[in-house]
This record gives structure tokens, C-alpha cells and sequence, in this order.
């Protein structure tokens, strides 16, 4: 049997530490449990523990193992790779409190709410995007992906308001749980043993309506490609719910990603791809355009997820964190110059909507020259309108050129996550 317990249960521990064959933990567990140093196995790179086990296993069936993990271990811990490799009828798991529930009791508040990401052995850039795009989210953290580097990447969102708690060595000697800004973050040195929670400055700690589904909540009501009458824009000038559809089809937001809107306009696009769960920065020359973008995230609720730069492009996309997918929308003298550094920063792809003929080759090739599959459509929706006597007809909207290009999986950026 391998007997599995959270670091927090002293008294279990204690009673079977000097029954085990074998102690597996972090060496500060191993050291609290007074582990006979003949018996413990500090745990680094998991594998050659989990070899280690097998090994006693195979000499002697009947070994006995005890892991020591923090908080609990099914959540987000060594459960799932111990059930994997032995099997769930070989482990005896205790859990104790988990860490984001520990953080979030000091708090006071309630956790239903929150999304709860992890960034150990994984791309930071997830958890960096989580963060940008949701109101409350715990980060279990990981070395590259701790607090300063959280902070970082938060503060290089223009204008995305978050709150950081830093909560350290919970339960220990050395507790501390502090509440300061991304950029305060990004500047201090950080115990090694933390979680962070990231709070929307304009989200309230308790959330207004009792929730059904813990955490993300999915995809939004209404669902997406809504009616243009759904945002405020002017003279009209704002992409078609048809063209949205299929822009959003191929752009493809998700939680963890994060998406850049260039000449947002309106912002509809950045808009819909907040509420699919992504983060967002809308890029936009003109300031009437820009508080109209600002209107309209806030009128969706995703105001915590839509950073809004107030700028001309490509200039204004230079220190900007790397993006997942990119939007181009409309053209100009700069289209070029515009796809082209898109194309070379999206990680998996870049869609471009044009209204004009002549502005179609330079997109086309700015995409496939920075090594994107390039496909396209022209597209006209004829939509039902009446006509008196009950009567209907079809009325022609203009006709848009959607071009998109997708990165192969083997050739994506490989630039520093931000």
C-alpha cells in the first residue's frame, strides 16, 4: 500500500513514518517528520521516485510507502501521477486543506467564483492569460510563473487593473499574506512556497449571485457573433455579425489564450473573444474609438479582460506580451507591415478582414511569407428584410475578404513568456 498524506496531519505521520519502507516528500516535510535519512527520498524530477517505488515494489510486494505532499494531495498534486503509474486501489490518499482554500479563508471570502490554475511543469503562458482575462483566479505557483513574474506580466496589459495576495508558507512558521499591485510584485523576491490570488480591482470579493457551476463559467449566454445592434459603434463601422462568425471560428478564443484586436473600431471582435473566456488587448488609433471600446466591454461585463491601446500600428503593438491569435481588421497604407508583425508573433494564427479587392495580395503574402498556411474566403450574407404587405426580401450586405493564416504546430514562436 502506498499511503498518501497531506504534510498538515502530524499525528497520522507521526504513526506511520516509523512503519514505512520507504518516505517520499519535499525535504522541508521530510525534515518536519523526522525521517530517518536511510528511509527518505527528497522528491525532485518525479520520475526517479516514481522508479524508486517501483523498484522497492517489485523486491517486495508488501512494502510499505508513504508519500508526504502538501495540502491535498488530489488537487492539482502527486495523486494523479501515483494512480497513474500504480493504480487508485493501491493508494490510501488523506487530504488535508488545500492551499487555495487556505489562501482564501484568510481572505474571508468565498472560492466558488474563482478559476484555479496551476503552473507547475507547464507553459507559463496559460496561467499569465488566465489571469489577464478572469475576475478571480489562484494560482498554484511554479519556478518562472511565481509572483514577481505574474506581477510582470500582468502590469504589461495597458490600463488591466488586478490585485495581487501573496500568500507564503501558509500555516507555517513564516506565514504571510500580502496584498499589493502587479507592478509591486513584479519588484520583490518571493519565498519559494506561495500561491497568488489575482482579483479585478472591479470585482467584489463575494460575488453577487450564488453559483451553480464552480469556476469558469463557459460559454457565454446569447451565445456569440451577436447583432451589431449588440454594440455601440459609428456610421456602422464595425465588423458584420456574418464576418464576426467566421473570424471568431478561426481565431478560436479560449481561457489561457490571449488575443490582439488591431484597429478594433468598436471593438465587437475584442468584445466576443472576452466573453469566450480569452484575454484581450484591442489596439486603436482613434479616441472617440477608443472609450467606445471601453463602453462596450464594460457593457458585456468583460471590461476585466479587454486591454484597451490607444495607438497606431504596427508601432503600438512593439511591447505588447505575445499573442495566441491576432485580428487585423480593415486596411490602410500599413496593412502590410501590420499582418506581417502579426504573423510573426501570433503563436497559432492571425485573421485579416478586408472590404477592398486590392488590398488582398499584400495580406496574403505578409502571412505566408512568415511561414503561415494561408486560406480565404469572400463573404456576403443576403439577409431577410420585409417589405409591406408581409411580404420579404433579400438585402445584400457588402462583401468582406476574410483571410487567415495558422502556424504549423513544429514552427511557433519560441519568444519569452509575458
Amino acid at each position: 500500500m502506498i499511503s498518501v498524506l497531506s504534510a498538515s496531519l502530524t499525528d497520522e505521520i507521526s504513526a506511520l513514518v516509523g512503519e514505512a519502507d520507504l518516505v517520499l516528500g519535499a525535504r522541508r516535510h521530510l525534515d518536519a517528520a523526522h525521517v530517518p535519512a536511510d528511509r527518505a527520498l527528497a522528491l525532485g524530477p518525479l520520475a526517479p521516485a516514481l522508479d524508486a517505488v517501483t523498484g522497492l515494489r517489485t523486491k517486495d510486494p508488501e512494502a510499505r510507502v508513504l508519500v508526504l505532499a502538501s495540502g491535498d494531495p488530489g488537487f492539482f498534486g502527486i495523486v494523479r501521477a501515483l494512480a497513474e503509474r500504480f493504480g487508485a486501489d493501491a493508494l490510501d490518499v488523506r487530504p488535508g486543506v488545500s492551499s487555495i482554500a487556505h489562501a482564501f479563508a484568510r481572505l474571508g471570502v468565498p472560492w466558488d467564483d474563482a478559476v484555479v490554475v496551476s503552473a507547475h511543469g507547464r507553459d507559463p503562458r496559460p496561467t499569465f492569460n488566465i489571469c489577464r482575462s478572469q475576475r478571480k483566479v489562484a494560482v498554484l505557483t511554479a519556478p518562472g510563473a511565481g509572483p514577481a513574474e505574474l506581477g510582470a506580466a500582468l502590469a504589461a496589459m495597458p490600463g488591466l487593473r488586478r490585485r495581487l495576495v501573496v500568500a507564503a508558507d501558509l500555516g507555517g512558521p513564516a506565514e504571510s499574506v500580502v496584498e499589493l499591485t502587479p507592478a509591486e510584485a513584479a519588484a520583490r523576491d518571493w519565498p519559494a512556497v506561495n500561491v497568488v490570488l489575482s482579483l479585478a480591482d472591479t470585482a467584489p470579493p463575494v460575488a453577487a449571485v450564488m453559483r451553480t457551476v464552480a469556476g469558469y463559467q463557459g460559454a457565454p449566454e446569447g451565445g456569440w457573433a451577436l447583432p451589431e445592434e449588440a454594440f455601440a459603434h459609428r456610421d456602422a463601422m464595425l465588423t458584420k455579425a456574418e464576418v464576426r462568425a467566421l473570424a471568431l471560428a478561426r481565431l478560436g478564443p479560449r481561457p489561457g489564450e490571449l488575443v490582439w484586436d488591431v484597429g478594433a473600431g468598436s471593438g465587437s471582435v475584442a468584445v466576443e473573444c472576452a466573453r469566450l473566456g480569452a484575454a484581450v488587448v484591442a489596439v486603436e488609433r482613434d479616441a472617440d474609438g477608443v472609450e467606445r471600446i471601453r463602453a462596450n466591454a464594460a457593457a458585456h461585463g468583460v471590461a476585466h479582460a479587454v486591454a484597451v491601446v490607444h495607438g497606431r500600428a504596427p508601432g503600438a503593438l512593439a511591447e505588447l506580451p505575445d499573442p495566441d491569435a491576432v485580428f487585423v481588421g480593415g486596411g490602410g497604407a500599413d496593412l502590410a507591415a501590420v499582418v506581417a508583425l502579426a504573423a510573426a508573433r501570433a503563436r497559432r494564427t492571425v485573421v485579416v478582414t478586408l472590404a477592398a479587392l486590392d488590398r488582398v495580395p499584400e495580406a496574403r503574402r505578409a502571412l505566408r511569407e512568415a511561414g503561415l498556411a494561408v486560406e480565404g474566403v469572400q463573404l456576403q450574407a443576403n439577409r431577410l428584410a420585409p417589405l409591406p404587405g408581409e411580404v420579404t426580401r433579400l438585402a445584400a450586405t457588402n462583401p468582406v475578404f476574410v483571410l487567415w493564416g495558422t502556424r504549423p504546430a513544429t514552427t511557433a514562436p519560441q519568444g519569452v513568456a509575458k
